[in-house]
């Protein structure tokens, strides 16, 4: 608000208070003296709307490196981003930009924009119920102060006037008030409604932000078709879990993969394109499997159980191989291949840790490569596939024997061969040792170490299994946040009053005039809607002499009413 406007409501006296339940703005004012005088100016600046507004943005910047910097809730890629950036790592780990939404500085502007929305909303609260229980502030003493002024002079009685107004007033939903000589009346309380809904709704957005970040929980796993999983800890690769929600609290389902299915455009420039992924499962709640019903996870279309949510991320293939060591031990092994590119062109490794070699001593084999659906060699890109479906499936290995470092007790990623004490086999040429394989070939070993036969191929699908609480809540909340402030955008609080006097010359003088929160053409407007609507009771009288001086206006107290 201007100066020149602030000074001109002023003059109005209580008729042109503030039309909104806001907060007188404490900016500027400086605290009194003493702990008293600072905790209360503190506390003024805290509950401000600036204040909220800043800590909301301050939140919402402060979320950012949540989504750039890898979280401990996945913790290998924290250990690789670690070993990626080992200069950044340490400071980032101290000032906690690996666990962002849990560390203190987070946890301070989340818990103080709290308070600030609270102490926002209990206030206005309180001010916008005493509005609704108060009757419309009587009308100034001067209307022609006001935006939106018209008079004119009718033969009708006041008395008459006065009802006219009243009615018209009351047919436009106006709350009225009647004095003596004059109508009061406004209406626009929804646009402070609105104000209202919209600071609460943001207040239930923090709750069921922090609902859902204490009692969430999201894990991982793939599987392969012919598996199953049961909602048990141990089923998972990866899980994290919220503070309020631990491994007792997984509620008892499962499901097992049938089969996969997946289309894709095979011609045209779209050729590749994935059109359909979709994994046909048998589910069932509770421990008895033998109640499982047959069902599909496709994207966006996830599988609603026992409270959970479970949504297909994500599928490949897992070559079937079959291993033999040196002493003739098999080890038949399903391995899935993680995708590179669309084309599905996959790399990963096989491990066989209880191979034993010739001398009769424990060593390892290991193998990494890649597999490919469809095989295709150029010289730029080396063994690739050109097609993620099976039409011309290849798997090329290079081999490894030695240590593979899995009984050192530190964790090791399954998709990632750990080859530091391990050597790779060579052929007489001395160059590493290579094949590329179809289904049913075998890969013969150096030196009797061993072979590896590529059986077959089978699909993978991986899963995210999803626990959230506070969805419906944020949900309300959302659509309360649009609503409010739509309502505090779109509705306009205004007041309209109408005096009639009788003038010493016997004729009624009608004066009407109209304040809105804002300057806007629509109390104008409305003004000469009522205005035409109170000429069919109170005619225009025409009188080319001078308008009754404002001293024949009488006084109203300018402290009437006006509790807005």
């Amino acid at each position: 608000m201007s100066i020149t406007e602030k000074t001109e409501r002023e003059g109005l006296g209580a008729a042109g208070a503030q039309l909104s339940t806001a907060p007188a703005d404490t900016f500027a004012e400086a605290p009194a003296l003493g702990v008293l005088g600072w905790t209360r100016w503190m506390w003024r600046q805290l509950t401000s709307m600036r204040v909220a507004l800043i800590l909301l943005f301050l939140l919402s910047l402060a979320a950012i490196p949540g989504s750039l910097i890898p979280q401990h809730s996945d913790q290998l890629k924290v250990a690789a981003f670690k070993v990626k950036h080992p200069t950044v790592s340490p400071f980032y780990d101290r000032v906690g930009l690996f666990h962002v939404y849990s560390s203190p500085w987070f946890s301070a502007i989340y818990i103080l924009l709290f308070i600030s929305l609270a102490g926002c909303i209990v206030p206005r609260s309180w001010q916008f119920v005493g509005q609704l229980r108060s009757r419309p502030p009587g009308a100034p003493r001067h209307l022609t102060r006001l935006p939106a002024y018209s008079t004119w002079r009718t033969d009708a009685s006041p008395e008459e006037v006065t009802e006219a107004a009243r009615k018209a007033l009351r047919g436009r939903r106006f709350r009225t008030s009647v004095s003596e000589t004059s109508v009061a009346g406004e209406k626009g309380y929804l646009r402070e409604f609105g104000n209202l809904v919209f600071h609460i709704s943001l207040f239930g957005l923090l709750i069921a932000f922090a609902l859902t970040s204490l009692q969430k929980a999201e894990g991982g796993k793939l599987i392969v078709e012919g598996d199953g999983f049961v909602n048990n800890l141990t089923q998972y690769d990866d899980f994290g879990g919220g503070t309020l929600y631990g491994a007792d609290d997984l509620q008892p389902f499962g499901f097992h993969l049938d089969s996969f299915d997946s289309k894709y455009a095979t011609s045209g420039p779209e050729k590749g394109t994935a059109l359909q992924f979709r994994a046909n499962i048998h589910s069932y709640e509770g421990a008895d499997d033998s109640k499982a019903v047959k069902g599909e996870i496709s994207v966006n279309h996830p599988l609603s159980i026992g409270g959970e949510k479970v949504y297909l991320i994500s599928h490949g293939y897992a070559p079937v191989v079959t291993i033999k060591d040196a002493k003739g031990n098999v080890t038949r092994a399903i391995v899935p291949f993680l995708p590179q590119d669309t084309a599905l062109t996959s790399i990963g490794v096989i491990k066989a840790p209880d191979a034993i070699g010739k001398d009769g001593k424990p060593d390892a084999l290991g193998f990494r490569g890649i597999f490919t659906p469809t095989f295709a060699l150029d010289a730029k890109n080396g063994p690739h596939s050109s097609f993620p479906t099976l039409q011309y499936p290849a798997l090329i290995l290079n081999a490894f024997h030695g240590d593979l470092g899995m009984d050192a007790g530190i964790a090791q990623n399954v998709y990632q061969l750990d080859a530091t004490h391990m050597k790779q086999f060579q052929d007489a040429d001395g160059q590493p040792f290579s094949k590329a394989m179809k289904v049913g070939d075998t890969m013969e070993l150096p030196d009797g170490a061993g072979s590896l036969t590529f059986d077959g191929i089978k699909t993978w699908a991986s899963f995210t299994i999803s626990h959230q609480s506070g969805n419906e809540a944020a949900l309300i909340s959302g659509v309360g946040a649009i609503l409010g402030l739509a309502g505090s955008l779109f509705i306009q609080r205004r007041r309209i009053w109408v005096r009639a006097v009788r003038a010493e010359d016997g004729v009624t003088v009608v004066e009407m005039g109209g304040l809105g929160r804002s300057e806007s053409a629509r109390i104008a407007d409305e003004i000469g809607d009522v205005a035409l609507q109170l000429l069919p009771d109170a005619p225009v009288t025409p009188d080319d002499e001078a308008p009754p001086p404002e001293s024949e206006t009488p006084a109203v107290n300018d402290d009437e009413g006006a509790r807005a």
